[in-house]
C-alpha cells in the first residue's frame, strides 16, 4: 500500500470525494484470451496514481487481490470455466471495496477481465445497503452486454456473464456473493455502447428489463442525450451508481489493446464526453476499468487512454 499526494493541477469538482482507493484485480480466468491480467500494471505504469493526485485527491494504492494463475487450477465445467476461483476472487474484491467505502474512500478498481465486476458491485451494494434503504444503480459502458448464463453462453467464458449475475441471473456462486441478490435492480441498469450480443443473449437482455443503448442509438441521438438518460435510469430511487468501464467500448482505432475488440465503437471524444457527463451529475459512487490487454496493445496506448478517461470522470477539464 502506498499513498500519493502532489501539487494540484487544478481544482477538484464540488463533490465530497477526496480520497481515492485503488484496488487491482489482475484476473484473466474469465476471458478467452490471455493478457488482461496485466491490465492493472499497465494502467499504473501509465501514471494513474500520480495523475489522479495532480487533481488534488489523496490517492491510496491498496495493491492487488490475490488471483490464481490458470495454469495452477483446473478449469472445471465448459459452461463456466474457473467458476469457483472467480467467485473466490470476487468475494475478496467485494470485501476490499466495501471496507474502502466504509472508510470514506472512493474505490477505483483496475481489472482484469470483466468478471471482476461481480465483486466490485457486490462490495459497493453491500456498503450502501448498510447505510440506507436505497440500492445502487449501474452504468455499464461496454461493446457487449455480458448477460450470458451457463445455459446460453457459446464460449463458457465468465467475463460474458457478470451483468446477468449482478441482476440475479446466473450461477449461485456469483449471484450470492456477500450474501444477497440481486446486487442491482435491472431497471436501474444502463448499458452504453452495445454492438456485439450473442444470439441467445439478446432474449436475456430484453427479458431482464435493463436499458440498453446500442451504438446505433448513440449515432442517431448523440452521446450526450444517451448519457443523460442513462444517468436518470441509474439514479432513479438509488443512492447513486457504480460505473463499469470496459475499454472495448471505445473503437479499436483508439483502444487496440483490449480483451475482445469490436469495430464501430465510441470515438476518443465520445468516450471523454461520457466520463465528463458522469462527473457533472455528481452521483458516482465507485468505478472500475477493465479489459486492458497490454499483450496486443500499441505502446501502452489503451492503458494511457484508460488513465485519461479516469481523469475526466474525476474532474479534469479542458478549461
Amino acid at each position: 500500500m502506498w499513498i500519493v499526494t502532489v501539487e494540484k493541477e487544478q481544482t477538484m469538482p464540488s463533490h465530497p470525494r477526496t480520497h481515492i482507493a485503488i484496488i487491482g484485480a489482475p484476473m484473466d480466468l474469465g476471458a478467452g484470451r490471455r493478457g488482461v491480467d496485466m491490465g492493472p500494471s499497465a494502467i499504473r505504469l501509465a501514471g494513474l496514481n500520480e495523475k489522479i493526485a495532480s487533481l488534488g485527491y489523496s490517492v491510496e494504492d491498496l495493491g492487488n487481490v490475490q488471483v490464481p494463475q490458470p495454469e495452477s487450477v483446473m478449469p472445471g465445467t465448459d459452461k463456466a470455466r474457473y467458476l469457483p476461483q472467480i467467485a473466490d476472487v470476487c468475494a475478496q474484491l467485494g470485501d476490499r471495496v466495501a471496507q474502502a467505502m466504509g472508510e470514506g474512500k472512493f474505490p477505483l478498481v483496475l481489472g482484469g477481465d470483466h468478471s471482476i465486476a461481480v465483486g466490485t458491485v457486490a462490495g459497493v451494494a453491500s456498503h450502501v445497503q448498510k447505510q440506507s434503504n436505497k440500492g445502487i444503480g449501474l452504468i455499464w459502458i461496454d461493446a457487449h452486454s455480458d448477460m450470458n448464463t451457463p445455459e446460453s453462453t457459446p464460449s463458457g467464458n465468465v467475463h460474458g456473464m457478470p451483468l446477468a449475475c449482478l441482476t440475479g441471473n446466473g450461477p449461485a456462486e456469483l449471484t450470492g456473493i456477500l450474501g444477497f441478490a440481486p446486487k442491482v435492480r435491472p431497471e436501474n441498469v444502463a448499458i452504453i455502447g452495445l454492438r456485439s450480443v450473442d444470439a441467445a443473449e439478446r432474449f436475456i437482455v430484453k427479458q431482464t428489463g435493463v436499458k440498453a443503448f446500442t451504438m446505433r442509438e448513440i449515432d442517431e441521438r448523440g452521446l450526450r442525450s444517451v448519457m443523460e438518460e442513462a444517468i436518470r435510469v441509474a439514479s432513479d430511487g438509488t443512492s447513486g451508481f457504480h460505473l463499469s468501464l470496459d475499454m472495448d467500448s471505445v473503437d479499436p482505432q483508439e483502444a487496440p489493446g483490449v480483451g475482445t475488440p469490436v469495430k464501430g465503437g465510441m470515438t476518443y471524444r465520445e468516450a471523454h464526453l461520457a466520463m465528463e457527463t458522469i462527473c457533472d451529475c455528481d452521483s458516482l459512487l465507485s468505478m472500475e476499468v477493465v479489459e486492458v490487454n497490454p499483450v496486443i496493445d500499441e505502446q501502452n496506448r489503451t492503458a494511457s487512454l484508460a488513465v485519461e478517461l479516469v481523469m475526466s470522470v474525476l474532474g479534469k477539464r479542458i478549461l
